[in-house]
């Protein structure tokens, strides 16, 4: 039972403060709710009637109805929302939270849908429907009594579907204070009106963020309409590999341990307002069968970490049943992948055991333990072939994912290079030496690619992503080294430089370039001030080491037509193997500045990485080493 409009909740005093005091008479769905929000920002801008009134949560209120001054207004309230932006804000109540007391991942996705929706709908002016859901981070969690803001809006349309990017922030109510929880993207099939053919208006573009995002709408799309195959072709590289699951580790769990079935019969609250099952609610059940997987293997709290893509494959309606399988498919140290597979049946479908497959995910999972410390997965033991399809499929997943996530979402970055000052020169290119070292030496590096000569691995540590590329070369390792050392040779076989020249020549040890590189996702190209510290070993066999990082050069300021970029950290390291030949290890620590050359690498749908490492190859065998070159 609701409590008296004029009875304080224990939890949020007094309900005025929030959003309204719930009307105990309404019997308000989700539905209900996204109707209310449809009165101030319905399709097309068009009023829609209240059929009843929100309760805890409720869209942006006019102003007539926003509380008074020296009240807590949720979120933002007073902030308008950017043109063509859709708002809801929502208290979270004991009822939305998870045994933690935090709001759960399911509930969210509800919420996020309908936002998503909303925003849809009004661009297109018609009926939408939830195509796929995707990128999905959670940054953040919200706990019982803070409130949640939804920020939904179409970044591109296409001719019949449309991109919404969506962004969850979590303010509060006592301190004021916002995070951001959660960001996302959704694609959008606008349903026709009969015979009548859709053809969506393209989005009205009004500042510079809305130019960015509307270009990287376009890669979006792309690295989506391309997914099957590129996941088909990680699949075939990955067969190739030794398979480390091979070998036996104790504390291994067999797969089937993890398997989770669920059933569920949808009722008319569970639908949305075209008839069809509300597919944040698919989403929300999909959640909660994968988290009972993720558990049977930790022994702890999981907490959604991400998702790859909610995919709806088909419609569902009132009557249907369905059914959620999820089983654990890999594990990556301290997260898990879990799969997710929904098929529903109608009556007679149900009696004859034959579904149709109308949604698939597949959900990332971390876990914490008493002392919210991070909890390390053991590793999983396929047994049947299924197993094995999925274990590998999970690595081409993950390596999809990265490069959405590093490449074609839009981070704001925060710079860390320092200023250069020559009277602490010593000091800046020992602590570059020493950052470079660091990084090689780190644990958890994963084999992503190996072939011929090279071998590629990648890093995941709290959002920031390593990459070292590792190459056998047939020349002496001091040749090796004159030659990488010179970094104006670097555009001879690095088609991400076009021109290096030596600004500032230090010290033998220690060289200044400023760098241009070139035209990438038909943004200006982009350029770097880096220092260059070199170092040879103390001794016979021992590690010749060239170590990058960006600097600021008050001589070379950021020109308007570049991208001023930044190299957090990155060099070689050169090992002999005999007097002939050596091994050469590239590593760069990613940052967004200049993640987008390494798009078509991490996101599988290219191979410039590899090309690169096999152009180096070639330029060292083949460079003349004669009295041109001077070797100290």
């Amino acid at each position: 039972m609701w409590p008296p409009p004029r009875q304080k909740s224990i939890l949020f005093r007094p309900p005025r403060a929030i959003a309204g005091t719930p009307n105990p008479a309404s019997a308000c769905t989700g539905r209900a709710l996204a109707a209310s929000w449809e009165r101030h920002s319905g399709p097309g801008g068009r009023a829609a009637p209240v059929p009843c009134r929100a309760g805890a949560g409720s869209a942006r209120p006019d102003p007539a109805r926003r509380p008074r001054p020296g009240v807590f207004a949720a979120g933002r309230a007073m902030e308008r929302s950017a043109p063509g932006e859709v708002r809801m804000s929502q208290a979270v109540q004991p009822a939305h939270a998870n045994p933690r007391g935090e709001l759960s991942a399911g509930q969210l996705l509800k919420w996020i849908d309908a936002t998503a929706c909303l925003a849809a709908e009004r661009h297109a002016g018609v009926s939408c429907v939830t195509a796929l859901v995707d990128d999905i981070q959670f940054k953040e969690t919200a706990r019982v009594g803070q409130v949640i803001t939804i920020k939904a809006k179409v970044t591109r349309a296409f001719s019949t579907s449309m991109e919404i990017s969506i962004k969850v922030i979590v303010q509060d109510m006592f301190t004021g204070i916002e995070k951001l929880v959660s960001v996302a993207f959704s694609t959008f099939v606008a349903k026709p009106v009969g015979e009548e053919k859709i053809h969506l208006k393209p989005v009205t573009l009004l500042t510079e963020q809305d130019h960015v995002e509307h270009n990287l709408a376009s890669e979006r799309r792309k690295v989506r309409l391309h997914h099957e195959d590129t996941f088909k072709n990680l699949m075939k590289e990955n067969s190739k590999f030794d398979d480390p699951i091979c070998d036996e580790e104790e504390g291994m769990v067999p797969t089937s341990g993890t398997s989770v079935q669920s059933i569920e019969l949808v009722l008319p609250p569970h639908a949305n307002h075209h008839g069809s099952t509300f597919g944040g609610q698919i989403m929300a059940w999909m959640e909660t069968v994968a988290t009972i997987s993720a558990s049977r293997l930790c022994r702890a709290h999981p907490l959604l970490k991400s998702v790859d893509m909610f995919k709806f494959r088909g419609p569902s309606t009132v009557g249907d049943r369905l059914v959620f399988n999820a089983i654990v498919n890999n594990t990556f140290q301290t997260c898990v992948e879990v799969g997710v597979r929904v098929e529903a049946f109608d009556c007679q479908e149900w009696s004859t055991g034959r579904g149709r497959h109308i949604n698939s995910a597949f959900l990332i999972y971390n876990a914490v333990n008493d002392e919210e410390e991070l909890v390390t997965f053991p590793r999983i033991k396929p047994v049947t072939k299924d197993d094995f399809r999925r274990y590998r499929g999970a690595l081409a997943r993950k390596r999809i994912r990265l490069g959405r996530k590093y490449v074609i979402s839009h981070k704001e970055e925060v710079p860390l290079c320092v200023q250069w000052d020559i009277s602490n020169q010593v000091a800046l290119s020992n602590a570059n030496v020493e950052a470079l070292n660091s990084l090689a030496a780190r644990s958890g590096w994963e084999v992503t690619r190996a072939v011929g000569k090279i071998k590629i691995y990648t890093l995941e540590e709290h959002d920031i992503l390593s990459l070292w590329v590792e190459k056998h070369v047939e020349r002496p390792a001091h040749v090796t080294y004159h030659l990488l050392s010179d970094f104006t040779k670097r555009p001879s076989w690095d088609p991400h430089y076009v021109s290096c020249e030596v600004i500032d020549w230090v010290s033998e040890a220690d060289q200044i370039y400023y760098i241009t590189c070139p035209v990438v996702n038909g943004d200006k190209p982009k350029d770097l001030v880096v220092l260059v510290s070199r170092r040879r070993p103390l001794k016979d066999g021992g590690t010749y080491t060239v170590a990058v990082k960006s600097v600021i050069v008050p001589s070379v300021p950021p020109s308007p037509q570049y991208i001023r970029s930044e190299i957090i950290c990155a060099g070689f390291l050169i090992h002999a193997i005999d007097s002939s030949s050596c091994t050469v290890s590239y590593f760069n620590q990613i940052s967004a500045s200049i993640s987008s050359y390494f798009a078509g690498y991490l996101g599988g749908w290219s191979k410039s990485i590899e090309e690169t490492a096999a152009s180096c190859i070639q330029f060292l065998e083949n460079a003349t080493d004669d009295g041109s070159i001077n070797i100290f």
